[in-house]
């Protein structure tokens, strides 16, 4: 699915240059859960914005399901972004004041899917990340910290991405309640969704099948983990 080929990306302050990644290279598979993980600064987030077709190399290839992505014109890029990729941030970026379902069922209201269609995705997703029904009519603001980053999870698999993108996603989050979120990832793997988690925590990375490292804007390390934490999903 994934082909990191030598990527670098350098921005650009007047005569300034800063080299956020040079020469990063690795793939990944479709059905892998892979976290990338790195110290702030390192140059794991330019590689989920670049992962997220939100941005483009400056140097060298990022291949999605084959395709060259810098290639891509606004209106293709634009649909990746709303078909085959799935965000999750840190920020749960939810309305405090819509319901969980419509916050959930936005995305495909804002693509025209007819309203019996929405409304079965919407549910399917929901059942997903698992979310109890019991909390679907309350509004967003009136969840726990784990229960809303399950609502955002549930947004992300409403369009049904081949690739869902986390970023951070435990950041906010108490241990207890991160580790519910990061079952629900684990969860989802197994269902077959391809996962790559972002964080700067070794004890988040642990949860995914494979760890790469990335320092000063370099892939230092690319090893399966053998050690992975698996932890049950509670309601």
């Amino acid at each position: 699915m994934i082909e990191f080929k030598n990527v670098s990306k350098i921005y650009k302050t007047g005569s300034f240059e800063t080299k956020a990644l040079k020469n990063a290279s690795f793939t990944i598979k479709d059905g892998e859960f892979v976290s990338i993980m790195g110290p702030s600064g390192s140059g794991k987030s330019t590689v989920m914005h670049i992962l997220g077709a939100l941005d483009t190399p400056t140097h060298g290839e990022y291949l999605l399901d084959g395709k060259n992505v810098a290639n891509l014109s606004e209106d293709e890029l634009a649909e990746i972004r709303n078909k085959k990729i799935g965000f999750v941030f840190q920020q749960f970026n939810l309305l405090p004041r819509a319901t969980v379902f419509r916050n959930v069922m936005l995305p495909l209201i804002y693509a025209d899917v007819p309203k019996g269609e929405r409304e079965i995705r919407t549910k399917e997703s929901l059942t997903a990340a698992a979310l109890p029904e019991e909390w679907w009519q309350h509004h967003s603001n009136q969840l726990s910290g784990g229960q809303m980053q399950r609502v955002a999870i549930a947004r992300a698999l409403v369009n049904n991405p081949s690739l869902i993108l986390a970023d951070e996603p435990t950041g906010n989050l108490d241990s207890k309640t991160g580790e519910l979120v990061l079952a629900t990832f684990q969860r989802l793997n197994e269902l077959g969704r391809t996962i790559v988690l972002i964080t700067h925590e070794l004890y988040v990375a642990e949860h995914a099948e494979r760890i790469i490292h990335i320092r000063d804007g370099e892939v230092t390390e690319d090893n399966k983990n053998y050690k992975r934490r698996a932890i049950k999903l509670k309601q």
